[in-house]
């Protein structure tokens, strides 16, 4: 087989592997979106839900450091929690 041949088919697997994965990705971002909608419906906060979810995410050291700045830069406006 030509090298060339090679290199077009691996090339069009790689594209087709990356389009079934968009594909998948947009049916998770769709299930996601009906979550949170149901959330909504049941009364909750979705702005909330996000940034609990974003907050989840993240280790317990960079939490605790970004609250700290935060909390610094809300006393230096005189926005004190």
């Amino acid at each position: 087989m030509d090298a060339s041949v090679i290199a077009k088919e691996q090339l069009l697997s790689i594209i087709e592997r990356i389009e079934r994965l968009e594909e998948e990705k947009k049916g998770i971002s769709d299930d996601i979106k009906e979550v949170y909608a149901e959330a909504k419906g049941n009364g909750y906060d979705t702005k909330i839900l996000r940034k609990i979810v974003s907050l989840r995410k993240q280790d317990a050291a960079e939490r605790e450091e970004q609250d700290a700045i935060l909390e610094l830069y809300l006393s230096a406006l005189g926005m004190v929690r």
